[in-house]
Protein backbone atom coordinates (compact mmCIF):
# COMPACT_ATOMS: atom_id res chain seq x y z
CA UNK A 1 0.00 0.00 0.00
CA UNK A 2 1.43 3.00 -1.20
CA UNK A 3 2.38 6.33 1.80
CA UNK A 4 -0.72 8.20 -0.21
CA UNK A 5 -3.05 5.55 0.11
CA UNK A 6 -2.11 4.70 3.93
CA UNK A 7 -3.01 9.13 4.59
CA UNK A 8 -6.25 8.92 2.66
CA UNK A 9 -7.46 5.26 4.86
CA UNK A 10 -6.54 7.32 7.57
CA UNK A 11 -9.02 10.64 7.00
CA UNK A 12 -11.71 7.97 5.90
CA UNK A 13 -11.19 5.82 8.70
CA UNK A 14 -11.37 9.15 10.98
CA UNK A 15 -14.34 10.36 9.23
CA UNK A 16 -16.36 6.97 9.68
CA UNK A 17 -15.39 8.07 13.77
CA UNK A 18 -17.49 10.79 13.85
CA UNK A 19 -20.12 9.75 11.96
CA UNK A 20 -20.12 6.92 14.48
CA UNK A 21 -20.59 9.37 17.75
CA UNK A 22 -23.28 11.79 16.74
CA UNK A 23 -22.70 14.51 18.67
CA UNK A 24 -19.83 14.68 17.71
CA UNK A 25 -20.75 15.18 13.97
CA UNK A 26 -23.74 17.92 15.37
CA UNK A 27 -20.45 20.03 17.23
CA UNK A 28 -18.78 19.90 13.26
CA UNK A 29 -21.65 20.91 11.40
CA UNK A 30 -22.36 23.80 13.63
CA UNK A 31 -19.14 25.24 13.48
CA UNK A 32 -18.52 24.62 9.48
CA UNK A 33 -22.24 26.44 8.96
CA UNK A 34 -20.92 29.42 10.47
CA UNK A 35 -17.50 29.26 8.61
CA UNK A 36 -17.89 29.87 4.48
CA UNK A 37 -15.78 27.74 2.25
CA UNK A 38 -12.58 28.99 1.92
CA UNK A 39 -10.60 28.47 -1.75
CA UNK A 40 -7.09 28.65 -3.33
CA UNK A 41 -7.15 30.58 -6.50
CA UNK A 42 -4.50 31.01 -9.01
CA UNK A 43 -4.63 34.88 -10.25
CA UNK A 44 -2.45 36.10 -13.15
CA UNK A 45 -1.41 39.99 -12.42
CA UNK A 46 -1.40 41.43 -15.28
CA UNK A 47 -1.93 45.11 -14.25
CA UNK A 48 -1.15 47.05 -11.23
CA UNK A 49 -5.17 47.45 -10.64
CA UNK A 50 -5.51 43.25 -10.27
CA UNK A 51 -4.03 44.18 -6.58
CA UNK A 52 -7.35 45.55 -5.67
CA UNK A 53 -9.48 42.21 -6.98
CA UNK A 54 -6.32 40.35 -4.95
CA UNK A 55 -7.35 42.26 -1.97
CA UNK A 56 -11.00 41.54 -1.79
CA UNK A 57 -10.49 37.99 -2.47
CA UNK A 58 -8.19 37.86 0.60
CA UNK A 59 -10.61 39.61 2.73
CA UNK A 60 -13.22 37.02 1.79
CA UNK A 61 -11.42 34.88 3.11
CA UNK A 62 -9.94 33.27 0.00
CA UNK A 63 -5.87 32.02 -0.40
CA UNK A 64 -4.60 33.38 -3.65
CA UNK A 65 -1.27 32.30 -5.73
CA UNK A 66 -0.44 34.86 -7.61
CA UNK A 67 1.72 34.74 -10.84
CA UNK A 68 3.32 38.08 -11.13
CA UNK A 69 5.49 37.19 -14.68
CA UNK A 70 2.94 38.89 -16.75
CA UNK A 71 2.90 41.85 -15.27
CA UNK A 72 7.22 41.77 -14.17
CA UNK A 73 7.26 41.50 -18.81
CA UNK A 74 5.51 45.21 -18.82
CA UNK A 75 6.88 47.05 -15.35
CA UNK A 76 9.40 45.72 -12.83
CA UNK A 77 8.84 48.88 -11.02
CA UNK A 78 4.86 47.59 -10.87
CA UNK A 79 5.87 44.34 -9.66
CA UNK A 80 7.58 46.22 -6.85
CA UNK A 81 4.77 48.59 -6.08
CA UNK A 82 2.58 45.60 -6.01
CA UNK A 83 4.39 43.06 -3.53
CA UNK A 84 5.22 46.10 -1.26
CA UNK A 85 1.57 47.54 -1.41
CA UNK A 86 0.16 43.55 -0.87
CA UNK A 87 2.73 43.34 1.98
CA UNK A 88 1.42 46.40 3.89
CA UNK A 89 -2.19 44.91 3.07
CA UNK A 90 -1.55 41.63 4.54
CA UNK A 91 0.28 43.30 7.79
CA UNK A 92 -2.79 44.94 8.02
CA UNK A 93 -5.38 42.59 8.00
CA UNK A 94 -3.24 39.94 9.98
CA UNK A 95 -2.65 37.71 7.36
CA UNK A 96 0.40 36.29 5.47
CA UNK A 97 2.31 36.54 2.00
CA UNK A 98 5.74 34.88 0.75
CA UNK A 99 7.33 34.32 -2.20
CA UNK A 100 6.58 30.80 -3.70
CA UNK A 101 9.84 30.52 -6.71
CA UNK A 102 10.76 33.14 -8.97
CA UNK A 103 7.32 33.71 -10.35
CA UNK A 104 4.84 33.64 -7.71
CA UNK A 105 3.15 34.93 -4.31
CA UNK A 106 0.76 33.89 -2.26
CA UNK A 107 -1.31 36.05 0.15
CA UNK A 108 -3.62 34.57 2.74
CA UNK A 109 -6.34 35.58 5.22
CA UNK A 110 -5.71 36.46 8.88
CA UNK A 111 -7.27 32.63 9.27
CA UNK A 112 -4.30 31.18 7.31
CA UNK A 113 -0.54 31.49 8.35
CA UNK A 114 2.08 29.72 5.93
CA UNK A 115 4.79 27.65 6.97
CA UNK A 116 8.36 28.15 6.64
CA UNK A 117 11.43 26.19 7.23
CA UNK A 118 13.91 27.37 9.29
CA UNK A 119 17.41 27.71 7.74
CA UNK A 120 20.39 26.01 9.49
CA UNK A 121 23.39 28.46 10.15
CA UNK A 122 26.22 27.04 8.47
CA UNK A 123 28.50 25.71 11.04
CA UNK A 124 32.00 26.71 9.37
CA UNK A 125 33.82 29.73 8.41
CA UNK A 126 32.12 32.24 6.15
CA UNK A 127 33.85 33.26 3.26
CA UNK A 128 34.98 36.79 3.43
CA UNK A 129 35.10 39.60 0.38
CA UNK A 130 38.65 40.60 1.68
Amino acid sequence: MSSLSRVFGRVVHREKKTEENPSENISTQAKSSTIDKIYLKAFPLRKLSDVDLVKQEVNSGNIMILKISPLASKSVEDVKRAVNELYEFSQTVGGDIARLGEERVVITPSSVRIWREKQAMPTGEMPTAA
